[in-house]
């Protein structure tokens, strides 16, 4: 079962470096770094009905690292939400796939995001949107690391204790890197599973790349404490080349390096 779906984050993968080749678009790394965490939540977790996205009764994910989006893009193609092909036209103005996230525009986004740091507030509106009309679906919000770093995170992360906001889950895609540098060498971030704790969540660290922690942690059992999940990542994941380098947070591949990660990644 997870072979299944390691084997659906390295199609994804490819298939993002292949899209920022085509539509010369930058964030390709950034984008890397999660697939496996939303494999692992459109595959496994969310209650979801490509052919209904907007069922009252749907899961809810804010994919606040809006900045990434080929990679939410690339996954509602694959589950269903509209053709594969539609993706050729990413990036492309007034195509309906823009660089940055616009719900109504593209089925399956729930939110405007890529003003960084705002995600945590709406998924934790939508949450407690849930519990005042009873209608229990659960909330999920992928976040960067950078973002912990702005103050609106850390006032809803706060306020979701107080209310007793239980299915609420953030992952936070720890790479490492933001535009400027290195996460920590901009601000203090460790130790983030523990000051998530002290914030009042159910707080893990695991390896963001392992199809079984990423499994577990989404699915253990659960108290009435919203749930964080650190999730350690390699920014530029499943290409040798991309990985670890931050000169691709604004580069886009050559068709060379598009042929390079297809055997990488056993789609050649």
């Amino acid at each position: 079962m997870n072979e299944d779906l390691e084997h659906i984050a390295r199609e994804i993968r490819f298939r993002l470096i292949r899209l920022s080749h085509e539509a010369q678009s930058a964030h390709l790394a950034g984008a890397l770094s999660c697939v496996d965490i939303l494999v692992a939540l459109y595959w496994r977790i969310l209650r979801i009905d490509p052919a209904d996205p907007l069922a009252p009764s749907r899961d809810r994910l804010v994919f606040s690292k809006g900045h990434a989006v080929a990679a939410l893009y690339a996954i509602l193609a694959k589950k269903g939400f509209f053709p594969e092909q539609n993706l050729a036209r990413y990036n492309q103005h007034g195509a309906g796939y823009p660089e940055q996230p616009c719900p109504g525009l593209t089925p399956g986004v729930e939110w405007a995001t890529g003003s960084l740091g705002h995600g945590l507030g709406v998924g934790l509106g939508m949450a407690l949107a849930s519990k005042i009309q009873k209608n229990p679906h659960s909330t999920f919000v992928v976040m960067s690391d950078g973002e912990c770093q702005e103050g609106s995170v850390w006032e809803a992360s706060m306020l979701a204790p107080r209310l007793d906001i239980s299915p609420l889950t953030v992952i936070v895609d720890f790479n490492g890197w933001q535009a400027t540098g290195r996460s920590r060498e901009i601000m203090q971030m460790e130790p983030l599973a523990e000051k998530w704790s002290n914030f009042g969540w159910d707080a893990c660290e695991i390896d963001g790349h392992s199809m079984p922690e990423i499994l577990a942690a989404l699915q253990s059992p659960r108290d009435h404490r919203p749930r964080a999940i650190i999730a350690r990542t390699t920014k530029g994941k499943g290409a040798s080349f991309i990985e670890d380098d931050n000169n691709w947070h604004y580069r886009s591949p050559s068709a060379e390096e598009v042929e390079k990660a297809a055997k990488e990644l056993g789609m050649a």
